[in-house]
């Protein structure tokens, strides 16, 4: 493998970076979206018991003691109770689109990975092929070993240039996958809390 990032030539060497800095982004956002996760049936069931049991400060308590999106748009909602069920509904929605920023944090710079690493990639082999030619031509003839050495290493770019983009590429739909649940999960709980609040206010 060494061999043949050593015939890539010069190209190869930002191909090199940009899967490093995507491999930091995929580690980072991974640990972030793990540490983010909750079991969102489980959390709305111990809200709906708090709320029944000890009112909107127990089911505060358990969201400030919860760390998550899922917690965070629960607890914004609930600091507005006093204020009715349409600021409710506001808290939770500004709550929903601070989180969404949040979970989506550093995934325009993991697309970026994937669409410039096989650019270089092409880049390179055209670079390379650029040079094949000028050595036939300085050569004066078509020799097989020139046109298939200099075909090589400017190939040898697009293929480290599309290993790349298919590494972070794969990871961004990853993500994309998670936090389309965690969306999901928090538009889920947050009706689950409106109506668990009417249902309060009635009784």
């Amino acid at each position: 493998m060494l061999r043949y990032f050593e015939q890539g030539g010069g190209f190869m060497w930002p191909i090199l970076i940009i899967l490093c800095l995507g491999i930091a982004i995929v580690i980072v956002k991974g640990i972030t979206l793990a540490m983010v996760g909750v079991n969102a049936k489980a959390f709305i069931k111990k809200i709906h018991e708090a709320l029944r049991e000890g009112g909107v400060d127990r089911a505060s308590e358990i969201c400030a003691s919860t760390r998550g999106p899922v917690a965070s748009i629960v607890h914004a909602g609930l600091l507005r109770v006093d204020r009715g069920i349409d600021q409710v509904e506001k808290a939770v929605m500004n709550a929903a689109n601070i989180e969404m920023a949040f979970l989506e944090r550093g995934l325009i710079w993991l697309s970026t990975c994937t669409a410039l690493a096989p650019m270089f990639g092409f880049t390179g082999t055209v670079w390379g092929m650029i040079g094949a030619f000028d050595e036939i031509e300085k050569a004066n003839d078509i020799n097989p070993s020139i046109v298939a050495g200099g075909i090589k290493v400017a190939l040898l770019t697009t293929v480290f240039g599309l290993i790349a983009a298919m590494v972070t590429q794969f990871f961004f739909n990853v993500f994309n996958a998670r936090i389309n649940k965690l969306v999901l999960d928090m538009e889920e709980t947050s009706v689950e809390l409106i109506e668990s609040l009417i249902e309060l206010e009635k009784k």
